[in-house]
């Protein structure tokens, strides 16, 4: 699947959220996702290293969550 067809049901509006050094964390980026542009944070900003996984789990879960409970709603995925 290419990322142009990957996107086009997930995406409101062509953004992608900047991932921004030491700003960007999980609640910004779940926002982003809710509002149907790419969420996206350096993984750097996961200190210490093994808190990457732990947010990337809390993360999908929030995100599938909230399609389950809003299932018209535009929802887009997250990069780090």
């Amino acid at each position: 699947m290419d990322v142009v067809n990957f996107l086009k049901d997930r995406t409101r509006i062509p953004v992608i959220g900047a991932p921004l050094f030491t700003v960007s964390y999980p609640e910004l980026v779940l926002a982003q996702c809710k509002a149907g542009i790419v969420g996206s944070f350096p993984a750097l900003n996961a200190r210490p290293e093994e808190k990457l996984s732990e947010w990337i789990t809390m993360m999908k879960k929030e995100l599938d969550d909230y399609k389950s409970e809003n299932p018209d709603a535009v929802v887009n995925s997250f990069r780090c």
